[in-house]
């Protein structure tokens, strides 16, 4: 049974979606990249990237993820925060831990297309 299945599809994505933006747009450091956007657009575009990205059966068409975040100046701060709203509003939805784990770990490897300044950046 996929990730998709486990948490209850379609409609436990479409809630976490809605819970986690509007955690997203609460936190004064995260609001400024969603300046101008269009949020029902965004929020369908993650309900379909989410999906796709633990087992469900949309298909996501959007662009790839280093395109969509190039012009945004992504630290990994605010990819952490984004990270930690999405594992509370999870958590906050009854999710399993395991499951958590599972999302981040299929998540994760997306720090290197969105993040356009590294800590490292940071060293230098």
């Amino acid at each position: 049974m996929s990730i998709y299945d486990s948490i209850g599809g379609a409609p436990a994505v479409h809630a976490a979606v809605d819970d986690f933006y509007a955690r997203v747009l609460a936190d004064a450091r995260l609001t400024p990249f969603f300046t101008g956007t269009d949020l029902h657009r965004l929020k369908a575009h993650q309900r379909a990237f989410i999906a796709a990205a633990i087992g469900g059966p949309e298909v996501f068409a959007g662009k790839d993820m280093a395109s969509a975040h190039a012009r945004l100046g992504i630290w990994d701060a605010d990819f952490d925060a984004v990270v930690g709203h999405l594992v509370g509003t999870l958590t906050e939805l009854g999710v399993p831990e395991d499951m958590i784990e599972q999302i981040g770990g299929a998540l994760a490897p997306l720090r290197d297309h969105i993040v356009t300044t590294p800590r490292a950046a940071l060293a230098g």
